[in-house]
């Protein structure tokens, strides 16, 4: 197996910390092991920095990122992925297209953000023998049957949105949706539940 592109699979990190700074007190420490156990998938390297250098929570205004173990279960990675597997198949079972992509023998979808406001999810596409290193970003249009496939890691992916440089038509008018200020910023998952419980 090529490991050209897993060679440097946290890459975009440090440029995506540059943007949006990490919150102060730094993410979350999970124990992976079990959590892959859960899913029966490992989880990209990157991922895992995700999570452990911010914890999960919105990026920019535009982005939640899932995490395992978080106490909502519309942003926990482990119940969303129980959930939107559920929805797809029933949504197939409808009459809705499938992704032809998703034929392949075992080939399967990880839901690891959701688009705040739009209701977008993005998801990896898990192919069998794939390093997860290698996996593809898929979003699924939040109110409409359309899917893009991005041949970039989660990482990649949060950075160009953030940039201003991705190729998604979803997120090519961020500055129209969002401040300047507000899209390199990171909300922590607490303070914004927080925020609704007090609210």
């Amino acid at each position: 197996m090529s490991h050209t592109h897993s060679a440097q699979p946290l890459r975009h990190i440090a440029p995506l910390t540059d943007l949006c700074p990490p919150p102060p007190g730094g993410g979350r420490n999970v124990e992976w092991p079990a959590v892959e156990q859960t899913l029966g998938v490992p989880l990209p390297a990157d991922y895992k920095q995700l999570v452990q250098t911010y914890g999960g929570g919105l990026f920019g205004d535009l982005i939640w990122l899932l995490q395992p173990g978080c106490p909502e279960a519309m942003y926990d990675l482990v119940a969303q992925t129980t959930d939107r597997e559920e929805i797809l198949t029933e949504l197939w079972a409808a009459g809705e297209r499938r992704p032809p992509e998703l034929d392949e023998d075992s080939a399967r979808l990880v839901p690891w953000g959701y688009a705040e406001g739009a209701g977008h999810f993005l998801y990896w596409l898990i192919r069998p023998g794939t390093d997860p290193d290698d996996w593809t970003v898929v979003l699924n249009e939040g109110r409409g049957p359309l899917w893009e496939f991005h041949p970039v890691s989660c990482s990649e992916f949060l950075l160009e949105v953030l940039a201003g440089t991705t190729p998604s038509p979803y997120f090519t008018d961020v500055d129209d949706i969002v401040a300047p200020e507000d899209r390199t910023r990171f909300i922590p998952n607490a303070e914004i539940l927080n925020r609704w419980q007090k609210g």
